[in-house]
């Protein structure tokens, strides 16, 4: 059965609240609360107990035909909940708005908040990541992209021009949890998002038009970002329903200030996950991650993510490691205060919210507790900010709550004694009472001469005196006792003055738990007025707590402060790669450091050498090195002098796009295609094996040509491997060329690495040695052997080769060629200089066609 199919005026008046609430919220799945469950209904329920496995029943509500329902308890809704978010579902939390004691009308109900995949607040989202949902607001010549993260309070904005691939580029790289767009948006890209890269996407049009949270976006100047801003907030108002004052100001992101990279180069250098399992252990996050707060991990992943370019501030984050690794005593002290501060930034969105207890609390009295300290350390090393210790918080906190409160906030035992005088005459009340009924149950005893009997409680019938069967004849009229359940083996009484003292017990703890939970909600607001500095604070600490990582991390790997210069030269001596360098150490393997020299003449590495021989780590570790210096972390390797790099593209690894139908070769030309557009001198560009993914020719023709567009269009610093040995000889022409190799020993058909980077070019590639180091049939290894003389016999490998056409023709050959044609007079017209891959691949397919067209 179906909502749409059933006549609305014959439910039951529960179900057309239900429904009413339902017409509402369309796209999301309703957890109607009743009493201690939370039910769902029609489609929800047949979606519900599919996904989470649930049984599927019915419920009468006025129809002939029982419409479908399914049920969670309350007490244990999150598990359950959390499986439908992070199945992409929205779930509608519908509450009880009024005492059901307090009324004889239906009790009213409705939406306290929508819960999203980006827009949590619970302790469900990962401490050490952030949750960001983004909004795309289409002006139809731009995109304004804003997003924030509600469970910490960030808010950030930027514009894109009308290019779609960039902004798809910049969706990816941020990886957004959820995404909002407004309607001119082009469906296209929407179901790109949704399909390919598995997004939540909803569109939605409302432009936020109250007051409460203006300052969120009064200070932008650019009316654009104030309306993405706006879109953003009227969806996140709609969503959360409560107070979302813990947002802080809106910040303009300026990708000027930050060393870009994409995401493909996020994943091909395994910056904060692994290719293979797409896991934090044995990343450079993993490895650099000693922090000892969330903040500060969540801190260091945008860093890592999103690296520096201002030098000032680069060099100021060098000057506090070092500071923190001379002073290593304080900075001993600086970690085990740190140790003790919990996530004041998510601390500080759910006081603000409403969805804490009075753990939250605790966590937030034993963060300020070590902040004096924490102040005091920050002090003595000079640092350039200081934080605030709220002394009047702590107080509060200190005073009010107790030590080991429930969770819940109904069920009393949150404030301590002292705190509140009607709070404490209360207890008093209550406690006496109790007394009284030990006392009542000893004089019962005397009284009837019955020595099992038991004064008990239970939440149905209150309190009661149990009596024995066999001993009930021994209760007389004039004890007063009167039945009030019969058991089995026990009657059960009650009798005038217990139930006098019954009121007057229940009615003290009654009036306690809404007073401690009044108190605890002053005590909340009180908070609140502290919400924004505390921010700040967290900020700081965030902050300092990345840094003293990057000193603890420095001191244990011995890492190098690097130079910072202003020419366009690199030298890196003993450069090592961090992550692998600390694999190879727990399996008792050393090593091998190798120097990056590139001076102001020098712009590409063409480098060459046999597979496995560690061409790609040694690219890789170049990158990692740009990274961790543009940070502020010192770096592996016994020197390092380098400039500062604006972007970093990498195509490292073959892979295929099978769900756009591209193959390994166009994902080759489309990366490579990424860095020749956007590329400038103060890039860094990593190319690896480049052509591999078409025809021996094509391929090689196609690296010449970029190489030669790199050196002569660009400048950017670029390490480019090979096996085309061909390409060596560029170096005659290309005067910014310098070919390095990888070396390795052959001794009697036995290829050993040596892990070390030389200058010049090397002529073979080992193949054959590697792979019989993969252990294939001795007999194909020979017959490969045998093919290979055919080939190099036949003189393939002394084809002349130099810059303008990667083969002259042979004699026979050019005697044919005596007449130019067609053909020859496209090749003088084109200007390979002024090509860009994907042009140069189309150029050889229209010369193969021709050539093939003349043959026939």
């Amino acid at each position: 059965m179906k909502r749409s199919e059933v006549d609305r005026d014959k439910l039951s008046p529960m179900m057309r609240q239900y429904l009413d609430i339902k017409d509402n919220y369309e796209d999301t799945i309703i957890f109607f609360r009743l009493g201690d469950f939370y039910e769902m209904f029609f489609e929800d329920a047949v979606t519900a107990s599919r996904e989470l496995e649930l049984t599927l029943t019915g419920r009468n509500a006025g129809l002939e035909e029982r419409v479908p329902m399914c049920g969670i308890p309350f007490k244990a809704y999150e598990g359950y909940l959390d499986k439908l978010i992070d199945k992409g579902y929205k779930v509608a939390i519908v509450e009880q708005l009024e005492d059901p004691k307090t009324t004889k009308d239906m009790v009213k109900r409705d939406v306290i908040q929508v819960v999203t995949k980006g827009t949590r607040l619970d302790s469900s989202i990962n401490a050490k990541d952030n949750n960001f949902i983004a909004s795309i607001y289409d002006l139809e010549y731009c995109y304004v992209l804003s997003y924030s993260d509600v469970s910490t309070g960030e808010v950030y904005v930027l514009l894109e021009d009308g290019d779609k691939d960039a902004l798809l580029r910049e969706v990816l790289r941020h990886n957004f949890s959820e995404i909002i767009v407004n309607n001119k948006i082009d469906r296209e890209f929407v179901n790109t998002l949704r399909t390919t890269y598995h997004l939540n996407v909803t569109i939605y049009d409302e432009l936020y038009n109250g007051s409460d949270y203006s300052y969120v976006y009064k200070n932008l100047k650019d009316v654009r970002e104030e309306t993405g801003i706006k879109h953003l907030l009227a969806y996140l108002t709609n969503t959360k329903k409560g107070d979302l004052s813990h947002l802080t100001e809106a910040k303009v992101e300026n990708t000027k200030e930050h060393l870009l990279i994409d995401n493909n180069t996020k994943r091909n250098l395994e910056l904060t996950e692994t290719v293979r399992l797409r896991e934090r252990t044995y990343s450079l996050l993993w490895l650099l991650d000693k922090n000892k707060t969330a903040m500060g991990s969540r801190l260091l992943k945008q860093n890592i993510e999103s690296p520096l370019t201002n030098k000032k501030e680069i060099e100021r984050r060098y000057d506090f490691v070092d500071k923190l690794r001379v002073e290593f005593i304080l900075r001993d002290d600086l970690k085990n205060n740190l140790n003790e501060v919990y996530d004041l930034e998510r601390l500080a969105s759910r006081i603000t919210y409403g969805n804490l207890n009075a753990r939250d609390l605790l966590q937030l009295k034993n963060s300020l507790k070590v902040l004096p300290d924490i102040k005091r350390i920050l002090k003595e090393l000079n640092y350039y900010k200081e934080i605030e210790d709220f002394p009047e918080v702590y107080s509060l906190l200190d005073k009010s709550i107790v030590e080991d409160p429930p969770i819940t906030l109904r069920e009393g035992h949150l404030i301590k004694d002292g705190y509140n005088d009607e709070l404490d005459e209360l207890r008093k009340v209550s406690s006496g009472s109790k007394d009284f009924i030990l006392e009542l149950e000893q004089k019962e005893k005397e009284r009837t001469g019955i020595k099992n009997l038991k004064v008990g409680f239970n939440k149905v019938f209150g309190y009661y005196i149990e009596v024995s069967k066999g001993q009930v004849k021994e209760l007389k009229d004039e004890y007063e006792y009167e039945r009030k359940q019969t058991l089995s083996n026990c009657e059960r009484f009650i009798t005038p003055l217990l139930k006098e003292k019954e009121n007057i017990i229940l009615g003290a703890e009654e009036k306690i738990i809404n007073l401690e939970y009044d108190l605890f909600m002053k005590i909340r607001e009180t908070i609140k007025r502290y919400i924004h500095p505390l921010q700040k604070t967290a900020n700081i600490i965030a902050e300092v707590d990345m840094l003293q990582a990057f000193s603890t991390i420095s001191d244990m790997y011995n890492f190098v402060r690097p130079t910072i210069t202003d020419n366009h030269s690199v030298k890196i001596i003993a450069s090592r790669h961090p992550v692998i360098e600390e694999v190879m150490a727990k399996e008792d393997k050393k090593y091998v450091s190798n120097d990056i020299i590139m001076d102001e003449d020098t712009s590409i590495l063409l480098i060459t050498g046999p597979n496995m021989a560690g061409k790609s780590t040694y690219m890789r570790q170049f990158a990692i090195i740009v990274i961790m210096a543009q940070i502020g972390c010192f770096v592996p390797a016994k020197s390092c002098s380098m400039p500062i790099f604006d972007k970093i593209f990498t195509r490292i690894g073959a892979s295929d796009d099978l769900v756009s139908g591209e193959s390994t070769f166009m994902v080759e030309m489309k990366e490579a295609n990424l860095a020749l557009e956007n590329a400038t001198k103060n890039s860094l560009i990593l190319f690896d094996e480049l052509g591999r993914g078409t025809a021996t020719y094509d391929g090689m023709s196609l690296a010449q040509a970029i190489l030669e567009y790199i050196h002569d269009k660009i400048g950017a610093k670029t390490m480019f491997s090979t096996h085309y040995h061909e390409l060596t000889s560029l170096s005659n022409s290309l005067k910014h060329l310098q070919n390095v190799h990888v070396s390795a020993v052959e001794e009697d058909g036995v290829l050993t690495f040596l892990h070390k980077i030389k200058l010049g070019a090397v002529d073979k590639s080992y193949g054959l040695n590697v792979a019989s180091l993969a252990h294939l049939p001795s007999s194909l290894i020979k017959r490969a052997e045998e093919i290979l003389n055919v080939y190099e016999s036949e003189g393939v490998k002394e084809r002349e080769f130099t810059q303008t056409s990667l083969f002259t023709l042979d004699e026979e050959e050019a005697k044919v060629e005596e007449k130019e044609s067609e053909i020859e007079e496209m090749v003088k017209e084109c200007d390979p200089l002024n090509m860009t891959p994907i042009n140069a691949l189309n150029f050889l397919y229209e010369l193969k066609e021709k050539i093939r067209n003349e043959e026939k």
